[in-house]
């Protein structure tokens, strides 16, 4: 019989009674480019792995990087057999929606549809809890680091993050929710206003203090 990894934590949004990590489980960081620079060396997977190894040693979990640059919901789909199930996890982590959203606003590119990203997340939670997978949704966190309702995208990744809380509400999935933590930090401490520069270097990408932050909240939800 595995052995528990601890107690069940609460942190800030992110709903974890039903989440305990355990050990020799296998985790998959599921995304876009947030994710894929999270496995650069000071980058939120990384510290996530890190700090799992340095507890339990060989026995931790094992922690893959599953995340693609420009990905949307419909990429994830597609990739999900390939680069997610293939890999047996028991713990599949969830971080889109900021292409989704801005890709309406950037140039030559064309964001999803609100219909599309809703069964498309829910395909997602039901082909992975299918495979016998535990899910963790995240909102998607910013674009712009400005007072909520001050950056340009606001309003719509509003509505996205609401489609994504609904999500997890109808199909018994774990939320963690990313943009109201986001939105509370820097509520707090971004009191110059910037739009960038706090927890990211560009609104959306993280820099260290940012890959420091989710990898705290991130393990949280993973019941650390």
């Amino acid at each position: 019989m595995k052995l528990l990894l601890g107690f069940v934590f609460l942190f800030a949004g992110c709903a974890s009674e039903h989440m305990v990590v355990k050990r020799a489980e296998k985790i998959v960081f599921f995304g876009d480019s947030i994710t894929q620079l999270g496995g650069g060396p000071n980058g939120y997977v990384t510290l996530v792995a890190n700090a799992l190894k340095e507890k339990y040693g060989p026995k931790a979990p094992q922690v893959v990087n599953a995340g693609i640059s420009g990905n949307k919901v419909p990429d994830l789909q597609l990739r999900l057999e390939r680069d997610v199930l293939s890999q047996d996890p028991t713990v599949v982590v969830i971080y889109i929606g900021i292409n989704d959203v801005w890709h309406w606003t950037t140039p030559g590119l064309k964001g999803t549809t609100k219909e599309v990203y809703d069964s498309g997340l829910r395909d997602i939670i039901w082909r992975s809890h299918a495979a016998g997978a535990r899910v963790i949704l995240c909102t998607p966190s910013v674009i712009g680091e400005k007072g909520d309702g001050e950056n340009p995208e606001d309003k719509m990744l509003d509505e996205y993050t609401e489609i994504s809380r609904k999500v997890v509400r109808d199909t018994d999935t774990q939320l963690c929710d990313l943009h109201r933590d986001f939105r509370e930090f820097l509520k707090e401490h971004n009191l110059e206003d910037k739009r960038q520069g706090v927890l990211t270097v560009d609104g959306v990408h993280l820099n260290d203090e940012g890959n420091r932050f989710v990898s705290g909240i991130m393990l949280k939800a993973l019941g650390y």
